[in-house]
């Protein structure tokens, strides 16, 4: 059985740090055997989120709708003065359009949390905030989260990274989403 992963993350700058740290978690998801579905950048930016308002953006409405058909999810956060980007943040506030899905916000799906930052404290206390926000959203954190500090590490648009433990590291969180995902449906 194939499942859904959808990767969450990265910031306004195209291949962000934090967006080749999400596709290498993805990419452990894939080698899992999952479907692989990516919401960076320019699908990041959205109105703010607000539940009276009933047309949604174009890019709303495929986020929510991933999110919908997603057997797991990866959030990957640049840590901004200690915690979650407003452009992820905004983007989870969307979940809220699935509160009255047979299947509520992300409940009973794995996600795997990521927060890089330039230095521990900020990235440290993003991961917390990530790991709090799905547990708000009824989904359950991987066992293994990365706080990345990018002042020692860093991405290259190859799909690298500078420290293998660290890359090893993401892979292993997409692939407990896939696992989880994969051990639910069945």
């Amino acid at each position: 059985m194939t499942v859904t992963v959808v990767g969450i993350g990265g910031s306004l700058r195209p291949n962000s740090q934090s967006e080749r740290a999400l596709r290498i978690a993805l990419s452990g998801a894939a080698d899992a055997g999952a479907k692989v579905i990516e919401v960076v950048g320019p699908d990041l930016v959205l109105p703010f989120y607000d539940p009276a308002v009933a047309d949604r953006p174009d890019n709303a409405r495929r986020l929510v709708e991933a999110l919908r058909q997603a057997d797991g999810v990866v959030l990957v956060s640049p840590g901004y003065h200690g915690t979650v980007s407003g452009l992820v943040k905004n983007a989870l506030d969307y979940v809220e359009d699935l509160r009255e899905d047979p299947r509520v916000y992300l409940d009973g799906r794995a996600v795997g949390c990521v927060a890089a930052a330039r230095g521990w404290q900020a990235s440290v206390t993003t991961l917390t905030a990530l790991r709090s926000i799905v547990h708000a959203l009824r989904g359950w954190p991987t066992p293994l989260g990365s706080a990345i500090n990018s002042r020692e590490v860093e991405f290259d648009l190859e799909g690298g990274c500078s420290d293998p433990t660290v890359a090893d590291t993401l892979r292993t969180i997409g692939r407990q989403v896939a696992e989880f995902a994969v051990s639910q449906a069945g």
